[in-house]
């Protein structure tokens, strides 16, 4: 009878928040992949409704039905030690599509993106969105739309969510050119030791926008102005590019950005602000020149390109599994240096022809592994801003120098903490030895052994520790998985496509 009662309650709220969004049961059901009087049902309280059905129906209304108890965690036990095969086709960019949920903020019209990455990042920026006033709904396949307000209501920003993603502090380029005041929340994300929003308060200073930090909480001061001269970005990162082109997109001049990443998530935003009618040159450069306007209204779609780090890792999957697997759509101009690399390492495997992605743009190809003996490489392996090895994939290679005969130096001179995470392999036997927060050795081959471990709090080490798991013959687990939730969608599931077998377990709490 109890039961009967929660699910009346839960109906009452699924049907209250449908009607809010102005969604029939037929379109409800639709988005879902059920029918209209499965919907009828569930919202007289007559159906049962898992836990899973229940996040995919707060996904498509933009809207949590229920907050679970948090203390309730998500874990993975994997069955290790078994071969992979078969086809896995790549997601979009995470970090793209990040970058396009804070760009659309410029635009006052509707902005559809799609075959958009349904990841824990995403739905903490959506969240935020939602909390300020901006409309979104997901539908068809992964595809979303975002419809702002005349007006965002800064006041009411979901602090919690905005806390859980660094991805926030790209608020400020839309923002200053809307907002004489306004502040955001510290950026949160991983957990890698400081890193410092300087950058973006250096490049953004020439837009007249000046940032207080008080507890907790940047202060933003906004007077637009016009740069007098070239913005020189003290470091290439990804997302200071992402947020200078953010504020240059809205200042009618012309902008240039030296120093530019020309990292894959930047050419997506690039391309995406063009189909706003910003006109840039450049892309794909260091030196970027914006050709900004004063107004941004237009109803426009686009489709972010695949994810080169999603990429790697499934070839990271492959070779420690010692596996042939097809890895679809991989855009291969920012997976070249690191196949240089694991080719050097004796790695084999073959491309496609290439072909586009859907942004018309990206370059795409088909990547077949073969299974391989690995040596250590005779230098060191390091990662650089992008023409180079990238900085998100350098932690794979911990994984697969653990498989390669010899020894290997890493050095991860990015982020203070992120070395130490990759000592973790060593309760799965591998052996790393810690230099400094920033270097690490690894020993190999390994003689794989299966391990409890607790999921450390970033994404790619969390992922490296699952992938020397599924190299580990026996029953392994992985605890507390929401870092990998952070950055892939259904990841145990589709490893298991390829012949993982990987279980995903909910601890109960009261």
């Amino acid at each position: 009878m109890q039961n009967d009662t929660y699910k009346a309650k839960i109906g009452t709220l699924i049907q209250e928040t449908r009607q809010a969004r102005g969604m029939t049961q037929a379109q409800l059901g639709k988005a879902l992949g059920t029918s209209q009087s499965a919907i009828n049902r569930i919202e007289k309280g007559g159906q049962n409704i898992s836990l899973e059905m229940l996040a995919r129906i707060s996904d498509v209304l933009s809207s949590q039905i229920i907050s679970l108890n948090q203390s309730g965690s998500v874990n993975f036990r994997v069955e290790g030690g078994h071969k992979l095969s078969g086809h896995i086709t790549l997601k979009t960019s995470k970090n793209a599509a990040v970058a396009l949920l804070c760009a659309s903020l410029l635009n006052r019209g509707t902005t559809t993106l799609r075959h958009v990455a349904r990841i824990e990042e995403v739905n903490r920026i959506i969240e935020v969105l939602n909390s300020i006033g901006v409309k979104t709904r997901w539908f068809g396949d992964n595809d979303l739309e975002i419809i702002p307000p005349a007006r965002l209501k800064l006041e009411n920003m979901d602090i919690e969510a905005a806390k859980k993603t660094r991805s926030i502090i790209m608020f400020l380029g839309p923002l200053l050119h809307r907002y004489k005041t306004f502040r955001l929340p510290y950026a949160g994300g991983c957990t890698l030791g400081e890193r410092t929003v300087e950058p973006h308060l250096d490049g953004l200073q020439p837009f007249g926008l000046n940032v207080k930090t008080v507890t907790n909480f940047y202060e933003a001061t906004a007077s637009p102005l016009k740069p007098e001269r070239n913005i020189v970005l003290s470091e290439r990162g990804d997302t200071v590019t992402e947020n200078i082109l953010m504020a240059a997109a809205l200042n009618d001049g012309v902008t240039t950005i030296r120093n530019a990443s020309p990292n894959y998530m930047v050419q997506d935003l690039c391309f995406y602000l063009q189909k706003l009618g910003v006109k840039i040159e450049g892309i794909g450069s260091t030196t970027l020149v914006v050709h900004g306007v004063r107004d941004i209204s237009k109803n426009v779609e686009y489709a972010p390109a695949e994810d080169p780090i999603e990429a790697m890792s499934f070839i990271a999957a492959a070779i420690v599994t010692k596996s042939e697997i097809t890895i679809e759509r991989a855009p291969i101009e920012f997976l070249e240096v690191e196949l240089k690399t694991l080719e050097n390492m004796g790695f084999i495997y073959e491309l496609s022809d290439e072909y586009l992605a859907m942004n018309g743009k990206t370059r795409l190809v088909d990547i077949t592994t073969k299974v391989s003996e690995l040596k250590a490489p005779v230098d060191k392996i390091h990662p650089l801003p992008f023409p180079g090895l990238n900085i998100d994939n350098l932690p794979f290679f911990a994984v697969i120098a653990a498989t390669a005969k010899g020894r290997t130096l890493l050095h991860d001179w990015v982020y203070e903490n992120r070395a130490i995470y990759l000592t973790e392999l060593s309760k799965l036997n591998a052996n790393v030895q810690l230099l400094d927060p920033h270097r690490i050795y690894i020993e190999g081959p390994t003689r794989w052994k299966p391990a409890e471990v607790i999921t450390p709090p970033a994404l790619r080490p969390a992922v490296v520790i699952l992938l020397g798991m599924l190299a580990a013959p026996g029953i392994s687990t992985l605890r507390n998985i929401y870092s990998i939730n952070r950055g892939y969608e259904d990841l145990a599931e589709r490893l298991n496509t390829l012949g993982a077998k990987i279980t995903i377990l909910h601890d109960i709490t009261e």
